[in-house]
């Protein structure tokens, strides 16, 4: 059920949650029947991904059956997600810091890669985890340099060395794979979303 009719209206949409898995399809729901609301259909399938592994990140980090909150901001082009937890401790992307931490992974990587801006800051209950999504569509610039971005994250993270030509379709192909895999571990459709990709690259190729 939409909470608002407006943008002016309701400029933000809160949405209360305990950290368990089978609270994440309800956070995709919520997320897409608001956006809906706003009339920001296009950006829904990512801010689903977005708020999926935000809140998969409280599971891990913080706690199960832990009290937490998704705030949906909707201003100046941009779709803004919040998740705000009670604890302190603020997550890092660090290479260096990864190696020993796995606060740090391939999901905060992923966000970072999606999103326009991503950040974290500790409140006076504990801290948020943030990322923005532009209502703009994306250009075949913009989507070139995000796979850059996560290809570059992909070799962070799995100590792989700098591309080289022959190498290059093997990755991709890794990379794929992994994000498949991460999305069927959170309740996500492997099979739908690598068709509407394909329809997407096709429509846009074209």
């Amino acid at each position: 059920m939409c909470l608002c009719e407006s943008q002016e209206a309701c400029p933000r949409y809160v949405v209360p949650f305990e950290a368990a898995p089978a609270q994440l399809s309800g956070l995709r729901r919520a997320v897409r029947s608001q956006l809906g609301c706003w009339g920001a259909s296009a950006v829904a399938e990512e801010a689903e991904l977005l708020a999926t592994e935000l809140g998969a990140n409280v599971i891990k980090h913080v706690g199960r059956d832990v009290a937490a909150s998704l705030v949906l901001e909707l201003k100046k082009g941009r779709v803004r997600l919040e998740v705000h937890d009670r604890n302190h401790s603020l997550p890092t992307s660090s290479a260096e810091v990864c190696a020993e931490n796995d606060e740090c992974g391939r999901g905060l990587h992923l966000i970072a890669a999606m999103a326009c801006d991503w950040g974290s800051a500790r409140t006076a209950t504990g801290k948020v985890v943030w990322c923005e999504l532009s209502l703009k569509p994306a250009g075949r610039e913009e989507r070139v340099g995000r796979a850059a971005a996560v290809l570059s994250a992909y070799r962070q993270s799995s100590s792989t060395p700098e591309l080289d030509p022959a190498a290059l379709d093997e990755t991709v192909t890794d990379v794929i794979t992994d994000l498949l895999h991460w999305l069927a571990a959170r309740g996500g459709d492997p099979d739908g979303a690598l068709g509407r990709a394909q329809m997407h690259y096709e429509a846009e190729a074209a």
